[in-house]
């Protein structure tokens, strides 16, 4: 067993849920389904031994935790087989015109399979133009792989957006390989006291199952705060939280150190 743990990730952003709150989710590795339930479907192999550890770091206790793991024993793996691993990271203010690290420093062989973005608009306008890039194997100025766009990443396009009743919504949808399950601008965990005034909220996952991104030494994956005000695009910051999912030979390099609870709260 490794000294450092492979996953290391807030409950619910780990399920594809950030900023505190419930989204149901009806993907293929996770659904969030109704009244609170987290599954996970990402094979875990183990050749010795695994161990998973809950924390509770809120302010009150909590009066019921259940949870059920199923395994299958076997006489041996595949030598093949990685280990999965889970990262998540944040920025509360991104810095404008550098690309925000979802994950870095990944050394050894593997496959990514998939993130989870929590991202809050800070900036008016369009949020999503932003390039994903995937810097791999000896990749220095430029990526391997680089992306049109975040929408184009999740699935989606032309901003997610569609004109109902002659007004412009964002549409929330689950597929599953990708999707966009939370968009709020609502906060209702003090509303009695402050209102539900919140900034946007958008929550959204990508999957790479049927497209693994294959890597034989080493791994960074970025993506850009571009946004578009009908005229041009334009740098932004806005608060992004992520969760990168992928597979890899062990040992794995240290993880940065987990901000304090009080940094990781939602907007």
């Amino acid at each position: 067993m490794t000294k450092t743990p492979s996953v290391e990730v807030p409950l619910g952003d780990f399920f594809c849920n950030g900023f505190g709150a419930r989204s149901l989710v009806n993907s293929l590795p996770i659904a969030v389904n109704p009244t609170g339930g987290m599954n996970c479907y990402f094979p875990m192999p183990f050749r010795k031994s695994a161990k998973i550890t809950i924390e509770n770091e809120h302010a009150a206790d909590i009066g019921g935790f259940f949870y059920q793991f199923n395994y299958t024993l076997v006489d041996e793996l595949p030598e093949e087989a990685g280990y999965f691993h889970a990262q998540w990271r944040r920025e509360n203010i991104t810095s404008a015109a550098k690309d925000f690290t979802i994950i870095d420093h990944v050394k050894g062989k593997g496959h990514y399979v998939g993130t989870y973005l929590a991202w809050a608009a800070l900036e008016r306008y369009w949020w999503g133009e932003g390039e994903i890039k995937f810097y791999m194997d000896g990749d220095e100025e430029w990526p391997t792989i680089c992306g049109t766009g975040t929408e184009d990443y999740f699935g989606g396009a032309w901003c997610f957006y569609e004109k109902r009743n002659g007004k412009i919504v964002e549409v929330p949808h689950n597929t599953p390989y990708l999707g966009y399950p939370y968009y709020s601008k609502t906060d209702t965990t003090r509303s009695d006291i402050f209102g539900e005034d919140s900034v946007p909220m958008h929550g959204l996952y990508r999957w790479h199952l049927m497209d693994p991104i294959r890597f034989e030494n080493e791994l960074r994956v970025t993506i850009q705060q571009m946004g578009h005000n009908s005229r041009a695009l334009f740098e932004r910051t806005d608060d992004v939280s992520s969760v990168a999912y992928w597979y890899q030979a062990e040992p794995h390099a240290a993880f940065p150190v987990l901000p304090a609870v009080e940094t990781r709260w939602p907007r």
